[in-house]
C-alpha cells in the first residue's frame, strides 16, 4: 500500500521507524534484531537509509598513496525486498542523488518496481566524506527536485531511452526529508522552504522531518509550510537522546538546537545508561504532545538500536 494513503485512510497517529543497513560483512540478522521488537507496535512502514560509496586512501609499500572507492554498507534494495518479504510490512527505501547516474538510478527503479516496493524516500544525500559541498556524479543529478522528476517520469511511462518498445509505467509514491530548523547548507529557512515546495511541486506525496527536540519548532515549521502554498502532510521524526556526546555531535551534524533543560538533564547523568533514559524521557513528552496534536505520523530513528524506541513507543501507541 501506498504510504500517502496510508496517512489519508490513518484513523490515528501512525508509527514508523527507519533502520541503516548493516556494516558490510555482517549479516541481515541484525536489521531483524531491531525489527523484532517493534513489531507489536504495527508499524505502518519501515525506511531503509541508502549510503553512497566512500573515497578512502591507503598507503602502498612503496609510499605512495592509493585512491580506494569502497561501499561500507550495502544497497538498500535486498535488505527492503528481505524485510519486506519477511515482515510482509510497507518499506520505504532511500533514493539519493550521490554516486549514482540517471542510469544507475533509473536500473534501481525498475529493480524496486520488479520486486513490487512502490515507496520511495528521493533525498539528495551528504557531501563525499571529508568535503564542504556535495559534488553530483558525472551524469547524475544534483537536486532532489531532478530526481523526483526522473521518478514521476517512469510514472508515465517515460524512460531514458526512448526507443523502448510497449514501456510500462512505475508507480512509485515519493516522500521528501523537511527541516524544522533548515538544511545546514540552506542560506535561510524561507530559502529552503522555497527548495521543499519545488520538491512537492514535482510530485513529492508527503515530508518526513528532520530530528528536533523542541516541539514548537515543528509547529512553526508546518505553519510557514502552508504560508508558502505546501499542502502535503508532514510527519515529525524523533530521535532519543543516546550518548552525552549527543549534546555537541547532534547540533554540528544536524544544525540543530537542543532545549537547555535537556542539555541539563543531560549533564546529570553519570553513565551511558543514564543518559538514554533521559533520552527516552523526553522523546516520550514530545511523542504525547505531538499525539495531542494529532499529528498524521510520527517518524522514529533508530540508528539500529531499537530498546529504547521500544520504551518510547510502548508509552505512547
Amino acid at each position: 500500500m501506498k504510504v500517502i494513503d496510508k496517512i489519508k485512510n490513518a484513523k490515528s497517529t501512525l508509527f514508523t521507524f527507519e533502520l541503516l543497513p548493516p556494516l558490510k560483512g555482517h549479516t541481515i540478522q541484525e536489521i531483524y534484531d531491531t525489527i523484532d521488537p517493534l513489531i507489536e507496535f504495527n508499524p505502518a512502514y519501515i525506511n531503509i537509509t541508502y549510503h553512497q560509496q566512500e573515497v578512502v586512501y591507503k598507503t602502498r609499500p612503496d609510499g605512495l598513496m592509493e585512491k580506494r572507492v569502497i561501499r561500507k554498507r550495502p544497497g538498500t534494495v535486498a535488505i527492503a525486498s528481505a524485510i519486506q518479504n519477511k515482515y510482509k510490512i510497507t518499506v520505504v527505501p532511500h533514493m539519493i542523488c550521490g554516486g549514482f547516474t540517471k542510469e544507475e538510478t533509473e536500473d534501481a527503479l525498475i529493480d524496486f518496481h520488479f520486486l513490487g516496493i512502490d515507496n520511495l524516500l528521493a533525498l539528495r544525500g551528504d557531501p563525499d566524506k571529508g568535503k564542504r559541498k556535495f559534488v553530483p556524479e558525472k551524469g547524475g543529478h544534483t537536486y532532489t527536485s531532478d530526481l523526483i522528476e526522473q521518478i514521476m517520469n517512469l510514472n508515465k511511462g517515460k524512460y531514458l531511452h526512448e526507443d523502448l518498445e510497449d514501456a510500462m509505467p512505475t508507480n512509485f509514491s515519493v516522500g521528501v526529508a523537511g527541516y524544522p530548523e533548515k538544511h545546514i547548507e540552506a542560506p535561510n529557512l524561507d530559502a529552503d522552504l522555497e527548495n521543499l515546495k519545488l520538491k512537492v511541486e514535482k510530485g513529492a506525496e508527503y515530508i518526513v522531518t528532520q530530528m528536533f527536540f523542541d516541539n514548537q519548532k515543528y509547529f512553526d515549521f508546518v505553519e510557514k509550510c502552508k504560508n508558502v502554498g505546501i499542502n502535503v502532510p508532514i510527519i515529525p521524526g524523533i530521535k532519543p537522546v543516546s550518548t552525552l556526546n549527543d549534546i555537541s555531535l547532534l547540533p554540528q551534524t544536524f544544525n540543530i538546537d537542543l532545549p537547555n533543560d535537556l542539555i541539563k538533564e543531560i549533564k546529570k547523568c553519570k553513565t551511558i545508561k543514564d543518559v538514554r533514559q533521559v533520552g527516552v524521557e523526553w522523546a516520550i513528552e514530545q511523542s504525547k504532545e505531538l499525539i495531542k496534536s494529532n499529528v498524521p505520523g510520527i517518524h522514529y530513528y533508530t540508528l539500529d538500536q531499537s530498546d529504547n524506541i521500544k520504551k518510547i513507543v510502548k508509552a505512547v501507541f
